[in-house]
């Protein structure tokens, strides 16, 4: 079974400009796959449908946040502004819980045309569902996003697994309150039942030990950021005798690169 995780910031790079992110996700060709920041629009652009045609997937998608995606930006070679990370950046705007700063509103208002739609987080499978459900997370009082888990029984080969799909806050916006919550939630799923962790943490490995503990890392790769990454804070985490087969980080055009596993389970 391959299982792929991959940040797709809803197909847009930090400037406004599409990306390949979409098609790179179908091309892994994964069994599941988890899809942090994809797209849904309000003119008709939908990544979670568009996947589910292309692999011939079914899952569920939660939204997040309302949000505006820009496509026709430009910049320089680089993924997003040298400062983005304190001035904002130029393809997503996000204004439901808290607004732009001056920075963003001026240059909002430049922007000729903006899509408008959902950004939020997918899990999609080509194995049967038994069941799926989102678990609230909360919104943590820095964050423009609300955060959920999504919760899947699914059916692998006769024996029943659960992954559990997520895109954590930031340590810095206090994301340990959410994986305390993620924590009791998979304490609360049949004991001897294999599960998967799968989505952007937001957070390197050492720190997950602590919230998360009795969880095993099942694919060590750098995923951030991508193009020089020199970080993993996406993950593929496991309960119950998974094995790894293989498993590799691969860029694809994101902010993050995607992380691939290939599991089996004895």
């Amino acid at each position: 079974m391959r299982v792929t995780t991959f940040n797709l910031h809803a197909g847009v790079d930090g400037w406004g400009r599409p990306t390949g992110a979409l098609d790179h996700a179908a091309s892994l060709n994964a069994d599941i796959l988890v899809c942090p920041e994809i797209w849904r629009g309000d003119d008709g652009t939908d990544f979670f449908l568009e996947l589910q045609r292309r692999l011939g997937m079914t899952g569920l998608f939660v939204p997040l946040a309302r949000a505006e995606r820009v496509t026709t930006g430009r910049g320089a070679t680089t993924w997003q502004p040298r400062l983005a990370h304190v001035t904002g950046e130029h393809g997503l705007y996000f204004t439901e819980h808290r607004s732009l700063s001056p920075v963003q509103r001026a240059r909002r208002a430049t922007t000729p045309s903006v899509e408008r739609g959902d950004w939020g987080l997918a899990l999609l499978t080509r194995c049967p569902i038994l069941a799926i459900r989102a678990e609230s997370l909360g919104r943590l009082p820095r964050e423009r996003v609300r955060r959920t888990l999504i919760v899947a029984d699914l059916d692998l080969d006769g024996r029943v697994i659960t992954v559990l799909a997520i895109h954590g806050a930031h340590l810095s916006h206090g994301s340990f309150r959410q994986y305390r919550l993620v924590q009791a939630i998979a304490d609360s799923i049949e004991p001897r039942r294999p599960i998967l962790l799968v989505g952007d943490f937001n957070s390197w490995r050492p720190p997950l030990r602590l919230f998360l503990p009795r969880w095993r890392s099942l694919v060590r790769a750098r995923t951030w950021p991508a193009r020089l990454p020199h970080s993993q804070i996406d993950h593929i985490l496991g309960r119950g005798p998974w094995h790894t087969l293989g498993g590799f980080a691969s860029d694809g055009g994101s902010d993050h690169r995607a992380l691939t596993a290939d599991l089996g389970l004895d």
